[in-house]
């Protein structure tokens, strides 16, 4: 089968190479489509991605453009991107087109049709909340969930983006829910079931990823802010991740607080060799996050072993068991989520408990072979409704067509 994997931007670039890997490896032909790099950076000479979107913005010079100005000709890029895209998959003639994002709905919904003229068109729905309910530019936001009755199946990861994404498309028939795997599963050097702490039992804290305000990390500031001073000696925080907002709210928070002998700032990129270390190193990841979907980050922690504070929403509340692999806390709860880490700095059993739980999780997750055969099922079954609408529409008075996820009569 040839398959066309689509993130113009590489949002969920270690999905997206480990979806596009097994998929190669079980006998089809893939193409990952995703955005122009510059020539150092190590992603760009991955064989499996076809470097396609926004040409020319990946040299230096594109970093010192004002926002206003490179959100502007990003847009335009990506209209004529997505134009050459309709030509290049009518050249390749693809079996199936799967997108993993949609940067800016309300111009892909245009292109949308073409190239379901070509081969069925494919979604997996990483954020049923548009950007996590994060603020963004009204355009990037415009038809972002009308979009999703363009597409002749829909994946989702999680219960909870099911019974979403149900109520926007009015049936859960063609929507699929296919785990999470693994992330930087073979990188990681640290024994699992070894509760890293220091010598009299300090506790490293890690908040890693791109800094949005959906992650929370104002709640987990104000949380160590409570914390009692038996706590504050063993509790170090890492927030680590290159930032996607004003940062200075934060740091003036961390003095209101009083914290910030307790937080090392990171706000920067950090590399996947890098981020290895920094996962090894860690105690517990954290998740104060007030909206989430699913976690790259945290199949990573499942990956490394790392035991996890988290938010009860998305993929934390459905795969993780309070007190088993991690603690669960109510989203923005600041004060429960102070409790949660007294409870992990108190408790010299805890931890240990918590890595062996996440040791036995990590072992459940399903390997990606498995979840390529489950989506290569999708693909099936996609072509298989797509060629039959073809038929029916081509019967149809002036030449009619039919939205792929609204019911046939």
């Amino acid at each position: 089968m040839r398959i066309a994997l689509i993130d113009p931007s590489l949002f969920t670039w270690p999905y997206d190479q480990e979806l596009a890997n097994a998929l190669a490896a079980g006998g089809h032909d893939v193409r990952l489509i995703g955005k122009m790099l510059p020539p150092d950076d190590p992603q760009s000479r991955d064989p499996i991605l076809q470097q396609h979107f926004y040409p020319r913005m990946a040299t230096p010079a594109w970093s010192r453009v004002p926002a206003p100005a490179f959100r502007v000709a990003k847009g335009l890029s990506h209209i004529t991107s997505m134009a050459r895209l309709v030509r290049l998959l009518s050249e390749w003639a693809p079996d199936v087109i799967h997108f993993q994002w949609l940067p800016l709905p309300i111009v892909d919904g245009l292109f949308l049709p073409a190239l379901r003229r070509i081969a069925p068109l494919v979604l997996t729905v990483h954020d049923t909340m548009p950007f996590n309910g994060a603020p963004g530019p009204s355009l990037q936001m415009m038809g972002a969930l009308r979009m999703f009755r363009a597409f002749d199946r829909l994946i989702v990861h999680t219960q909870q983006g099911r019974d979403r994404v149900s109520l926007h498309v009015g049936s859960s028939e063609h929507i699929a829910r296919i785990p999470h795997g693994l992330l930087h599963d073979q990188a990681s050097t640290a024994s699992s079931t070894t509760a890293r702490t220091g010598p009299n039992g300090e506790m490293t804290f890690l908040l890693f990823g791109k800094i949005r305000p959906y992650k929370g990390v104002d709640v987990l500031i104000r949380a160590l802010g409570r914390l009692s001073p038996s706590a504050r000696a063993k509790c170090r925080v890492r927030i680590i991740g290159k930032p996607y907002m004003d940062t200075e709210p934060l740091l003036r928070l961390v003095q209101e607080m009083k914290v910030a002998d307790l937080i090392d700032f990171q706000f920067r990129f950090v590399s996947d060799d890098e981020l290895t270390r920094t996962l090894d190193d860690a105690s517990v990841l954290i998740f104060p996050y007030r909206e989430i979907e699913a976690s790259g980050v945290l199949m990573a922690a499942v990956a490394h072993g790392r035991p996890v504070i988290a938010s009860r929403l998305g993929l934390f509340g459905e795969m993780i068991v309070d007190g088993e692999q991690g603690l669960l806390v109510p989203p923005g709860d600041a004060p429960a989520l102070a409790d949660a880490l007294e409870r992990i700095i108190d408790d010299p059993a805890l931890l240990p408990r918590l890595a062996a739980g996440m040791d036995e999780l990590r072992t459940s997750i399903p390997h990606w072979a498995d979840i390529a055969g489950r989506t290569v099922t999708i693909y099936e079954t996609a072509r298989h409704d797509w060629r039959r609408h073809r038929r029916v529409s081509t019967t149809l008075d002036g030449g009619e067509r039919r939205s792929p996820l609204t019911r046939q009569p």
